[in-house]
């Protein structure tokens, strides 16, 4: 792990920020293809009973570019030709999410909104490194309350600003020469926010992300939303914690990643 202070933090932004229907879309696309155009190749019926379950999509997909995760999906259920299909699956699952996040299928966690916030109020810089072109689309519907208290309520910050407006450098979606698990998109944030890798810590809940920021050079601070503690701390992040309201926000600065104690044996100290 890197020592000393940290000046600048980096966001994944779906899993971490928004709850996004990135998932979902992944998984209807696929069914939608093996019974429609694909229906019948090698392998479908097998697929479709089984379907793209939660741990496949973390340990497979997650954080990785659209055709990167289009193309681990086939290969990893042994579907024929991924080469060639591996385009139409990325783009078939592009348009059910531009679909899905018309309709409104997203929401934002509030932990991650009020963590956003404390940090800002600490003076660190922030950036914005989804490898989705559609991450900024979403932050922009996100109304951000004026306090870490109101952020994530419904109601909060209905004249307020935008998440998206939020941070000092954006790069979601920007081209870049190796997705996830490569650093190259996390490098290109800290070189916007004009801060050397070393200070920098990545806020990812993905397998690929937490990778990508040790490659880096950089601290990792893993969201386990989906009970995936193990998997992110087998991939090498520093701190690993299922909201980010358990994290010492003060300590961050510093470059202290630690939990805040239990209210019992903080009572006590």
């Amino acid at each position: 792990m890197t020592d000393g202070p940290i000046a600048g933090v980096i966001f994944d932004v779906d899993g971490v920020l928004v709850d996004s229907p990135h998932e979902r879309a992944w998984r209807e696309s696929l069914r939608d293809l093996l019974a429609t155009d694909w229906r019948g190749i090698d392998g479908a019926e097998r697929v479709l009973a089984t379907g793209l379950t939660t741990v496949i999509y973390q340990d497979h997909v997650a954080g990785k570019p659209r055709l990167s995760g289009a193309r681990a999906v086939l290969d990893y259920f042994q579907l024929p030709s991924p080469d060639s299909r591996a385009p139409e699956y990325a783009a078939c699952k592009q348009r059910r999410l531009v679909e899905l996040i018309d309709d409104g299928q997203f929401s934002a966690f509030g932990d991650g909104l009020r963590f956003v916030l404390a940090l800002k109020e600490r003076g660190l810089k922030l950036a914005a490194a989804s490898s989705s072109e559609n991450a900024n689309g979403l932050m922009a519907q996100i109304r951000i309350g004026p306090s870490p208290e109101a952020a994530g309520r419904r109601d909060a910050g209905a004249q307020g600003l935008a998440l998206l407006d939020m941070f000092d450098a954006n790069v979601c979606g920007r081209p870049v020469a190796q997705g996830k698990p490569h650093p190259d998109l996390f490098l290109l944030a800290a070189q916007e926010l004009g801060l050397p890798p070393g200070v920098c810590l990545v806020v990812e809940d993905a397998l690929s992300g937490v990778q990508a920021a040790q490659a880096g050079g950089m601290r990792a601070l893993g969201v386990a939303r989906l009970r995936d503690e193990a998997l992110l701390n087998a991939a090498g992040a520093d701190l690993v914690v299922s909201t980010l309201n358990a994290v010492w926000l003060d300590g961050i600065p510093q470059g202290r990643l630690e939990r805040l104690l239990p209210p019992d044996i903080d009572a006590k100290v």
